[in-house]
């Protein structure tokens, strides 16, 4: 089973503390070929490992970027997947490597949530102009993206 915890603080209180602690998982599927974490795409700006199995290769599961993107996925555990259906892992790379603001990305995944087997998709900009904003969708669930930490403002 995919897992993913976070705690996100803003405004930390102490110049010491951490504003992200993130820990996650993969999947249980162990014999899956993958790349370990480290920094890919135009001028090394992008942090995740990259799966390798065939068809799928150059998904990720889980990155962040320095213009301060994040995104982490995790997986539905079907009993029945569809074996046409889109890698979930290249919903990250694609927000990733966009200019797209996460909710306006989240609102495209969620039109083309149909192509995929079940997944849910944390998206975050971090350090935006607008302040932080992480938000999530799954494609099991409602139809529409959710603001998990909503930016000051808006």
């Amino acid at each position: 089973m995919c897992i993913i915890f976070f705690k996100f603080d803003p405004r930390p209180v102490s110049k010491n503390a951490y504003r992200l602690i993130l820990a996650a998982n993969r999947d249980e599927f162990y014999s899956r070929p993958s790349k370990l974490a480290d920094f890919w795409g135009n001028n090394n700006e992008i942090l995740s490992g990259l799966d390798m199995e065939e068809g799928k290769e150059g998904g990720t599961w889980l990155g962040i970027s320095t213009r301060g993107k994040l995104a982490a996925l995790t997986n539905y555990l079907q009993p029945q997947l569809d074996r046409q259906a889109r890698g979930r892992g290249e919903l990250v790379t694609h927000f990733l490597t966009t200019d797209v603001d996460s909710l306006s990305y989240l609102k495209k995944v969620s039109m083309e949530g149909h192509l995929y087997n079940g997944f849910n998709l944390i998206a975050a900009d971090l350090s935006t102009a607008k302040g932080d904003v992480i938000c999530y969708y799954g494609n099991r669930g409602e139809p529409d993206p959710i603001i998990l930490m909503p930016a000051i403002g808006i």
